[in-house]
């Protein structure tokens, strides 16, 4: 089997990091974004049921911190095509040891990395440049009613933020602060 991807750990238990890895010459290259059988071990059982692609336009904008509850809840790879983001995890499981924990990475065009972001987490991301666009591979479809989201700007979390905070949609800034009745998502 010809390997396109190296699969690194992060502080955070299931969150991955894919190396991947181009092949190229003079004119460019091919690069695997996904393949089943090589990562099949990230997502057993499941398969891609959603594709999603966004752009944003602006510098130091937010979006998230977004997830699933179950039974909806999925598994998100996450890619940067173009520009470069800060991009966040947040733990939800109920019980973790990393319960609110969160690990960034930058994800940019030109480092080849994907975050792979398991079911009981919240995702976001800070664009770092203007004209970002992101690929996302979803495990389980979008489904409004399971749609969940936390305030990026929460003290608790404590997300620090490389640029300062803007372009917040209304829905986004509007997650409410976390109490302590919090319980987080049991799977």
């Amino acid at each position: 089997m010809n390997i396109r991807f190296d699969i690194l750990d992060t502080p955070l238990s299931g969150v991955r990091i894919l190396q991947r890895k181009p092949i190229g010459d003079s004119r460019g290259y091919l690069e695997r974004l996904f393949c089943s059988e090589e990562l099949q071990m990230l997502a057993p059982g499941k398969h891609i049921a959603q594709i999603n692609h966004t752009l944003t336009a602006s510098r130091g904008a937010v979006r998230g911190m977004h997830f699933q509850r179950p039974p909806h809840a999925e598994i998100k790879f996450v890619s940067c095509l173009r520009g470069e983001v800060f991009d966040v995890a947040v733990d939800l499981r109920h019980n973790s040891p990393t319960f609110l924990c969160w690990h960034a990475e930058l994800l940019s065009a030109g480092n080849h990395k994907t975050l792979v972001i398991p079911e009981g987490f919240a995702h976001g991301f800070q664009t770092l440049t203007d004209d970002c666009e992101m690929l996302y591979f979803h495990t389980a479809a979008y489904q409004q009613g399971a749609e969940g989201g936390l305030n990026p700007q929460d003290p608790r979390l404590a997300i620090q933020w490389p640029l300062r905070v803007s372009g917040l949609s209304p829905r986004d800034a509007a997650h409410p602060l976390l109490d302590d009745d919090f319980g987080g998502i049991t799977q």
